[in-house]
């Protein structure tokens, strides 16, 4: 039987759009608030979305030498092998498994559930459908569940049908985005603007919701500032995702590392542009404070009256509807080059009729829908942001490894800015990882944990390997 193979059908624009897709979720439009009541000004909410900014640029940059060197499905996965060793490699494939991508699906999916109830109450997180001991199951767990299942089965009938959602929501939701944006700067409120920019606009402390503030030692202004991180690092993740997929891309060393500049930089451009509308719309005690965090609702009840709810929730469904196929799609790659590799589950390795890895986005699938069940998706945001980052750190490291591995290597890209703009990464992910460690340890040491037990798992599956 003729091995079926991947088939290189995604153009420049099907990249750019599933760099840009996978980045936008839902975050931008409830995470302001939490990064608000860390930072309390109007400056430093925008340089925490800058550094994140600098730091997705600078790392999505990077990679496109990677991508360049390594064009073939699994992306960072195979990048880390090569660079260090198979274990390496498969500690991050474990992690992508078990916390980052499935954990990332299972958090969206719960934001198209919780935005859908704007407009159907009756899936609402606020309802218990049935119990299972102390675990409380809702409607919209149920319908985010859903909502996985759904797009899983369209990517198993080829990449064509991923594609043509993936390119078809992403330019909705850029649109739509662009729409706030322009409506947003119509309707600004000078007063808000004024205030929000001249008073107090560069003071680092915390901001109450009932608008008190408090103020930080030198210590604890750091430490905020790595807390407020985590919701816009957790925002632009995803970036990563198109060098997954590079064995269905269309001249993959070219198209790789430039869909990565050009989305990254869209969607950053996006991001702050967004957030500064949010400034001269709404005071600053006004995001704090939002309810349920959803600050974009609180902005455009602002821009469109009580319509805007309706607006919103249409905007975010389109968003986390098109950022979970983008997931979805790209990630059961990595479980298919792992199996390749004798590291993942065997049936893994085989690719249906339609040229695409089914099995494995089942059990992508699977995963998800446990997270979502599990009813701790808002606790991994702190967990996946410091996995991310961390294997982020390591795969920039490996440029320098390669560099001295294999200084023949073809690279059509090379790093741009080296060896000054990764290393200036590495520093920072380094002390963003570092500070949420001291500052925000309940949840990434046991992210740290989750993915150190990927050495006794990979030690089973050679053993298994070997046996076969």
């Amino acid at each position: 039987m003729d091995k079926t193979s991947f088939k290189p059908t995604l153009g420049l624009l099907d990249a750019t759009m599933i760099v840009a897709g996978s980045m936008i979720g839902s975050g931008i439009f409830i995470v302001i608030a939490d990064i608000t009541r860390n930072v309390g000004s109007a400056g430093w909410l925008m340089m925490v979305w800058l550094l994140t900014g600098l730091m997705t640029l600078i790392a999505a940059v990077s990679y496109g030498e990677l991508s360049g060197m390594f064009p073939k499905a699994g992306g960072q996965y195979v990048y880390l092998k090569e660079a260090y060793n198979p274990l390496v490699g498969f500690l991050y494939g474990w992690s992508f498994f078990a916390i980052i991508q499935t954990g990332t699906i299972a958090a969206v999916g719960v934001a198209f559930a919780k935005f859908t109830a704007y407009l159907i109450p009756q899936v609402g997180d606020d309802i218990v459908l049935f119990s299972i001991g102390s675990l409380h199951i809702s409607p919209a767990q149920i319908l985010a569940i859903a909502i996985i299942v759904l797009l899983t089965y369209i990517n198993t009938q080829g990449i064509q049908s991923g594609k043509l959602i993936q390119t078809t929501f992403t330019l909705a939701k850029l649109l739509s985005l662009f729409g706030l944006i322009i409506f947003g700067w119509i309707a600004l409120q000078p007063e808000v603007w004024h205030k929000n920019w001249t008073e107090n606009a560069w003071q680092l402390q915390r901001l109450n919701k009932d608008g008190t503030f408090q103020s930080y030692g030198m210590a604890a202004a750091i430490g905020a500032i790595a807390a407020a991180m985590v919701g816009s690092i957790f925002s632009s993740d995803a970036w990563n995702n198109v060098t997954f997929i590079a064995g269905e891309i269309k001249n993959p060393k070219r198209n790789i590392g430039l869909s990565l500049f050009l989305g990254t930089l869209l969607v950053s451009i996006v991001y702050v542009s967004t957030n500064l509308v949010y400034t001269g719309l709404l005071p600053m005690q006004a995001i704090a404070s939002a309810a349920n965090d959803r600050v974009a609702v609180a902005a455009s009840h602002v821009i469109f009256g009580n319509i805007g709810t309706i607006i919103i929730a249409v905007m975010i469904m389109i968003s986390t509807f098109g950022c979970n196929n983008g997931l979805i799609l790209a990630g059961a790659r990595v479980y298919y080059t792992m199996a390749n590799d004798g590291l993942f589950f065997k049936k893994t390795a085989q690719l249906n009729k339609k040229a695409v890895p089914e099995f494995a986005l089942w059990i992508q699938c699977a995963m998800a829908a446990i997270l979502c069940l599990s009813g701790k998706y808002g606790d991994l945001l702190d967990m996946v942001s410091f996995v991310v980052v961390i294997f982020y750190v390591l795969t920039i490291i490996g440029i320098f490894i390669l560099r001295k591995k294999m200084p023949a290597a073809v690279r059509p890209y090379r790093a741009f800015g080296y060896p000054f703009l990764p290393a200036l990464y590495i520093i920072m992910g380094l002390s963003f990882c570092t500070l949420l460690i001291i500052y925000k340890p309940e949840y990434t040491v046991y992210g740290l944990i989750f993915a150190l037990l990927g050495i006794p798992l990979y030690y089973l599956a050679l053993a298994t390997t070997s046996k076969q």
